[in-house]
């Protein structure tokens, strides 16, 4: 299932209103104050490549159901972390049911089960909801153990 359409997203720092697209080169800004934009896409078996593996920046990948309840509670947190980490990193989305061979290849025992891709390789992996405190933590201690 392809979902290749641009997301629009307010920006934090000016309040106007942009259009992303799902998959490009660089990092979204503001095309009005500049600044970094947070990157929040959906993505499905068809376009995962692209959207994700492909990506400029490291990917949080966040697979999810409708039906799943912690799911609901994550998803608010998990964009509040990539609105804080604006620049830095993507937040892909991905609905299992909708994209049953993403939810195949990641072997989804559980939802929401998010994951961080740098340059298409899976860093770090974790199930299960938690506050975006907590997910920025690991968010960021995921890519500096990458990077040391």
């Amino acid at each position: 299932m392809s979902t290749m359409q641009p997301t629009t997203v307010r920006c934090p720092h000016c309040g106007r209103t942009n259009r992303v697209p799902a998959a490009a080169a660089g990092r979204p800004r503001c095309g009005h104050c500049k600044q970094p934009l947070p990157w929040l896409v959906d993505a499905g078996d068809d376009d995962f490549t692209e959207v994700a593996e492909r990506a400029d920046v490291p990917v949080v990948v966040d697979l999810w159901a409708t039906w799943c309840g912690p799911c609901r509670m994550v998803s608010p947190a998990l964009e509040k972390v990539a609105t804080d980490l604006a620049g830095r990193i993507k937040l892909v989305k991905v609905d299992i049911d909708k994209n049953p061979r993403l939810a195949r290849r990641f072997e989804v025992q559980a939802v929401p089960t998010l994951l961080i891709l740098d340059q298409g390789e899976t860093v770090a992996r974790q199930a299960g909801a938690a506050p975006a405190p907590a997910l920025r933590q690991w968010v960021e201690q995921s890519l500096t153990a990458r990077k040391g």
